[in-house]
């Protein structure tokens, strides 16, 4: 246990040291507007990847619908802080309880589903939120709320980011997550084994979505706008491609397809008819050549530095 608290100690000291350059960076204006727009959209990005990939990761479920969550989130944040005058912070735990319930509710009959079948559910109601969201007039509908305060900056987001991912961390060492990681491996083992299967997937289920809306009212607070275009299957499916570069079961993967895809995305703004040709080629060449992605399901951690280092001296 030791151990793991100095490897988070040092992960926690990193975490501060990227932050303050990347502050500096932006107090110089050495980053400009748009480059610190798309940090802000990194760590959002980061906290979807990781979310989902508590879902199809940790426990092996395929859920494309996971932009129904990030769109929870950001309607019910932008109800409490425009429509009901709430703080920010109260912002962030409604919209975080409201697609954690949601998620929930879908779990319980959903998740019961396995494969092809489950993929096709979640993706069903990921479309249900978002055609219920463009009839409530009372969220603006198809025109979308707006008028939302800009609350969300580089400091919040990036520390809530830190937050999520040494919970979702902590959650993958915990007998909960073993349990889940059990289930992805095989579900009939452990279901003989006397894990209660139903229970942990809606958990994760649960827990994903949960941070899934985390990530929906930072969105909205930062863009000025919450629009049900913002919450289509390809923004499911663009959160879905982050956890696979990165490798499934893998939250350093997350971490790193989140950046490198958003960095990709950000980079070729100037080039639209160009931009999805070279996402596409690199998925592809991903595909045939790393499967697995990136990570596989292995984590970045100190053997791994200590395996570097050996090797240099070896050399």
């Amino acid at each position: 246990m030791n151990k793991v608290r100095m490897f988070d100690l040092k992960a926690l000291i990193a975490s501060a040291v990227v932050f303050a350059v990347l502050q500096g960076l932006m107090a110089a204006e050495i980053i400009g507007p748009f480059w610190e727009l798309n940090l802000v959209l990194i760590c959002i990005n980061i906290i979807l990847a990781s979310s989902l990939n508590m879902i199809n990761g940790f426990t092996g479920q395929f859920s494309i619908g996971h932009a129904g969550f990030l769109a929870v989130g950001a309607y019910m944040g932008a109800v409490m802080t425009v429509k009901l005058g709430f703080s920010f912070p109260l912002a962030i735990i409604a919209g975080t309880i409201a697609a954690g319930i949601l998620g929930f509710l879908i779990g319980l009959p959903t998740l019961r589903l396995d494969g092809d079948y489950l993929a096709i559910a979640t993706l069903g109601l990921g479309e249900i939120i978002r055609i219920c969201i463009l009839n409530i007039e009372y969220v603006g509908g198809a025109s979308g709320l707006m008028g939302i305060p800009r609350m969300t900056n580089f400091v919040i987001t990036f520390w809530l980011m830190i937050a999520v991912l040494f919970f979702i961390k902590n959650f993958k060492n915990s007998a909960h997550g073993r349990a889940c990681l059990a289930i992805r491996e095989n579900e009939i083992a452990a279901d003989t084994m006397g894990i209660d299967t139903t229970k942990y997937k809606v958990m994760a289920f649960t827990l994903g979505a949960s941070f899934a809306g985390t990530a929906g009212v930072l969105f909205s607070h930062y863009f000025f706008i919450a629009h049900p275009a913002s919450f289509t299957f390809m923004r499911s499916f663009d959160i879905l491609t982050m956890v696979v570069l990165g490798g499934l079961g893998s939250l350093t993967g997350s971490i790193t397809g989140a950046i490198l895809l958003t960095f990709i995305s950000a980079a070729l703004a100037d080039f639209p008819e160009w931009r999805m040709i070279i996402y596409s080629l690199a998925m592809i060449i991903l595909m045939l050549y790393r499967p697995q992605g990136l990570f596989g399901n292995k984590e970045l951690s100190e053997k791994v530095f200590s395996s570097l280092k050996g090797g240099k001296n070896n050399g």
